[in-house]
């Protein structure tokens, strides 16, 4: 008695119709992948090349060991940036430090150059 009528789905269409809408949907999601794909491959060799190296304060900060104002060596003050040869021997000659803001206030280093090492310095008070 039902052949040749449609089938009906809840949505009150026939099967067939409910296919070509899937069919539909699943062309468009294919068209926005592909171009969301294409987008990202265009954009991130783009940003990829934009971006810097990371500096040396970044670095030396992210390996998480602070340098000790008042016992590094002069080759470990000049691997700071911004310290050089007389830098480094400003600071050794002006030990010791109590605090490392001291480097600014003693007028070892300019502001500018205190900044740039600030994260990576400690001033360890040395044993009694």
């Amino acid at each position: 008695m039902l052949a040749g009528l449609p089938i009906r789905s809840f949505g009150g269409t026939t099967s067939g119709k409910l296919r070509e809408s899937h069919m539909k949907i699943s062309r468009i999601a294919s068209v926005v992948l592909t171009l969301v794909a294409t987008t990202l491959l265009g954009i991130l060799p783009a940003i990829a090349l934009q971006t810097k190296p990371a500096s040396k304060a970044a670095t030396a900060a992210s390996s998480s060991t602070l340098v000790d104002i008042n016992t590094a060596t002069k080759d470990q003050l000049k691997a700071l940036p911004g310290i050089g040869d007389a830098y480094s021997q400003k600071i050794i000659d002006g030990r010791p430090y109590a605090m490392k803001t001291q480097l600014k206030s003693k007028g070892i280093l300019p502001a500018a150059t205190y900044e740039k090492i600030a994260a990576l310095i400690i001033a360890k008070h040395p044993a009694k």
